[in-house]
C-alpha cells in the first residue's frame, strides 16, 4: 500500500555571506530532491514555481526553486557572476536541506549552469533534464536571425530587416549582439507557441493572475552583464562538456518545444545523435516555457527519468 505524502511547502532566505538567497521548497523533504535552475542570466525561479514546482512535488519529489545570488528576489549588492560562486551557491543551497544528490531542472541558461556544475561535483548529481537549454548560444544567435529576416521579408519589413544587417556585422561574441538578438526572437514570438493548449492557456492565465506575474517577466541586467565580463557566457559551447558529463555515468536528458524559435531543427537532430532518441523529446504546440505550454508530458518524462534513480 503506498504511504501518503506529506506535502510541506516553505519559503525561506538562506544567508551565504552577504548574500540572502530567496529559495522555496514544495514536497516532503524526504522525498528525491529536484532542484530547478532557472533562465537568465537575470531572471528569476518565478514562473516555474507558479506552475510547475507543485504539480511535481505531487508526483513524489521534494522540489527546490531558488534564485541565483544577485538575480530575481536574491540579493547581493557585491555578487560575482562567476560559475565559481554560481556553483558554490548551488552546494550551499543542497546543504542546508541536507540533499546528498539530486536531479537539476536547467532552464535555458540554467541548463548552462547545470551541466557545468556537474563536472565539477558529479557526487552531488544523480541526473540532469535539460529544457530549452542551448548547446551552443552562438548557433542560437544564428538561428533567430535566419528565423527573423524570413519573417521580416515576408512583412516586407525593410526596417526590421535594416537593424538586421546591421547585427550581422556586429561582433558576434558581443553581449550586444546577443541582446538584440534576444530582442528580435522576443519581438517575433519565439517564446511562444502559436496554439497553445487550452490547458497551457489555463496556466498562463492563472500565471498572470498570480502574485508572482510581476516577477516572472522581471530581469536585471547587472547578471548578464557580469556573466559576460567573467565568463563569456555569449561563446559557450557545451558539447565537449555534455559529452563528458554522459562519460561520467551521470543521465542527461532534455526536452525541447517544436515552436521555441532559438534553435533549430539541424541543432535538434545533434542532440539527438549526442543523447539518443530515447533522451530527448521534441514537442509540438510548445516552445520555450515547456513545463508550461505541455505540462503534463514534462511531468511525465521528469517521473520516467527518475526510474531507478530514487
Amino acid at each position: 500500500m503506498l504511504k501518503p505524502i506529506l506535502f510541506v511547502l516553505c519559503v525561506i532566505s538562506i544567508s551565504i555571506c552577504d548574500a540572502q538567497l530567496y529559495v522555496k521548497t514544495f514536497g516532503d523533504m524526504h522525498a528525491p530532491a529536484i532542484i530547478f535552475l532557472h533562465g537568465g542570466p537575470g531572471y528569476n525561479c518565478a514562473g516555474f514555481e507558479a506552475t510547475a514546482a507543485a504539480p511535481l512535488a505531487s508526483k513524489g519529489f521534494f522540489v527546490i526553486v531558488y534564485d541565483r545570488r544577485g538575480e530575481g528576489r536574491s540579493t547581493d549588492n557585491n555578487a560575482k557572476y562567476t560559475f565559481e560562486q554560481t556553483f558554490d551557491d548551488l552546494s550551499h543551497l543542497c546543504d542546508s536541506f541536507s540533499v546528498k544528490s539530486a536531479t537539476l531542472i536547467g532552464h535555458s541558461f540554467g541548463g548552462i549552469v547545470a551541466v557545468l556544475y556537474v563536472q565539477r561535483n558529479r557526487q552531488r548529481v544523480r541526473s540532469v533534464l535539460l529544457v530549452s537549454a542551448p548547446v551552443s548560444l552562438q548557433e542560437s544567435f544564428k538561428n533567430i536571425i535566419e528565423r527573423s529576416k524570413i519573417i521580416y521579408r515576408e512583412k516586407n519589413d525593410t526596417s526590421n530587416l535594416h537593424y538586421i544587417a546591421m547585427l550581422e556585422q556586429m561582433d558576434t561574441s558581443s553581449l550586444e549582439y546577443a541582446s538584440y538578438s534576444f530582442a528580435h526572437a522576443m519581438q517575433n514570438g519565439f517564446y511562444s507557441p502559436k496554439n497553445p493548449t487550452n490547458a497551457a492557456k489555463e496556466r498562463y492565465h492563472n500565471l498572470r493572475k498570480d502574485s508572482l506575474a510581476k516577477f516572472a517577466s522581471q530581469m536585471s541586467y547587472q547578471a548578464p552583464q557580469g556573466f559576460y565580463r567573467n565568463e563569456h557566457y555569449t561563446s559557450i559551447d557545451l558539447t565537449n562538456n555534455i559529452k563528458a558529463v554522459l562519460r561520467s555515468g551521470i543521465p542527461i536528458y532534455r526536452i525541447y518545444g517544436k515552436e521555441d524559435g532559438l534553435y533549430s531543427l539541424a541543432q535538434v537532430a545533434r542532440l539527438n545523435n549526442m543523447l539518443g532518441k530515447n533522451n530527448l523529446l521534441y514537442l509540438d504546440d510548445c516552445s520555450h516555457n515547456v513545463f508550461i505550454d505541455q505540462q503534463e508530458v514534462f511531468l511525465k518524462t521528469v517521473e520516467s527519468t527518475q526510474t531507478g534513480l530514487h
